[in-house]
């Protein structure tokens, strides 16, 4: 599995997390998703920071999403920014312009004809 197909692992965990318990952390589920060891680790870390900072990324998409209250972003919407100002905020690990791109095209296979284009200027509102 490529770091992309684990971004997309990830994302799904993410949005899953919006249909639980607030407090809730994110975690593997048993799935035909495949997540081989050698992905395992890159996983990981996309989840357990976004389970450490959730409310700092939350507060983060707020703060660049003026108009827009955050409880009325579509659900995949805000799984796939949360998980993008993570990489951005907190992980370094991926280049900007990659995340970047990343995050548009799983708003381009997730959801709406509209959302890329939200999501691309919300992440470059974080970036600046």
């Amino acid at each position: 599995m490529s770091r992309k197909k684990s971004r997309e692992y990830a994302f799904r965990l993410v949005f899953e997390k919006f249909f639980h318990e607030p407090d809730s952390e994110l975690q593997f589920m048993d799935e035909d998703f495949v997540v081989t060891d050698d992905d395992k680790p890159f996983v990981n870390t996309l989840i357990g920071g976004v389970n450490v900072h959730y409310d700092e990324i939350m507060d983060i998409i707020k703060n660049n999403t003026e108009g827009y209250d955050i409880e009325r972003i579509y659900k995949v919407d805000l799984a796939i920014l949360v998980l993008a100002v993570y990489e951005l905020k907190f992980d370094g690990s991926t280049a900007t312009n990659i995340v970047i791109n990343e995050a548009v095209e799983l708003a381009k296979k997730y959801s709406t004809d509209k959302s890329y284009s939200f999501i691309n200027g919300v992440l470059a509102k974080v970036i600046k």
